[in-house]
């Protein structure tokens, strides 16, 4: 039983990082579980990774992660992430790449806590809704059978649901949970720089003896993890944002 610190979705943010890890720290928390996507949008991938490398964090892959090692294409990806991409995977240092390759793309902790990316079984799957909870509470179910809560990513938003037979609820953030019920729970993205209302980064911290989650918002300088962005050419022009949505609408003919 311990104190977790959980992330994800850090798509090369070193300054959403760094203090999503400060507020954690603040709190005695000491072991961090990552749902993956620790490269992707902006310029410090590299530096992320060995952060997260030094820190001992249990990492799982996300859907850029791989595309970055090119396990996976561009095929599911908007123009702006597939343009950030193309630039990790010319940026992303071996030593990054080699760490990547090593990790998983799900994973059990203590027998109860599961970590996965999109879904239980698709990196991309986008759960937002209770029919997509329920279809992966039944997968959940079948991989891990003894998992009473599912951290996920990929949607960047926080979201905590309760599964109670064949019932998906939507609760407020925060709180106890009950241990004879499984909960799917988004602690939110440290990357915010796709989000227009809020620049914060983050992370909850889950209480494995207390059966307790906490959610996180930490402030962080947005400014400088932009500038840095657009300055090593991650960030999309318009003009060529207009090509790829042209050369998509040439491919299916």
């Amino acid at each position: 039983m311990a104190l977790y610190g959980v992330l994800g979705d850090i798509h090369g943010n070193l300054e959403g990082l760094r203090a999503a890890l400060a507020a954690l720290d603040a709190r005695g928390v000491r072991e961090l579980l990552c749902v993956g996507d620790v490269v992707g949008y902006n310029a410090d991938s590299d530096a992320c990774a060995a952060l997260l490398r030094q820190r001992g964090a249990r990492v799982i892959l996300g859907n850029h992660d791989l595309i970055a090692t090119r396990r996976l294409g561009f095929e599911r990806c908007s123009n702006n992430a597939r343009y950030a991409l193309q630039r990790t995977r010319r940026t992303l240092g071996a030593q990054s790449a080699a760490w990547l390759s090593t990790l998983p793309e799900r994973l059990l902790i203590d027998g109860e806590i599961a970590l996965v990316h999109g879904g239980v079984r698709d990196v991309h799957l986008y759960m937002r809704t209770p029919e997509v909870i329920a279809a992966n509470a039944e997968l959940l179910h079948a991989d891990f059978p003894g998992a009473r809560v599912c951290f996920y990513g990929h949607s960047h938003f926080p979201k905590l649901y309760e599964v109670d037979g064949s019932a998906v609820r939507e609760l407020p953030l925060g709180g106890a949970l009950s241990r004879e019920r499984l909960y799917f729970i988004n602690m939110g993205s440290v990357d915010a720089q796709r989000k227009n209302a809020y620049k914060l980064a983050e992370c909850a911290i889950f209480d494995s003896t207390a059966w307790a989650i906490d959610f996180l918002g930490v402030p962080y300088d947005a400014a400088v993890t932009e500038a840095k962005a657009a300055a090593g050419g991650y960030r999309i022009t318009p003009l060529i944002d207009r090509l790829y949505t042209w050369r998509r609408r040439l491919l299916p003919a």
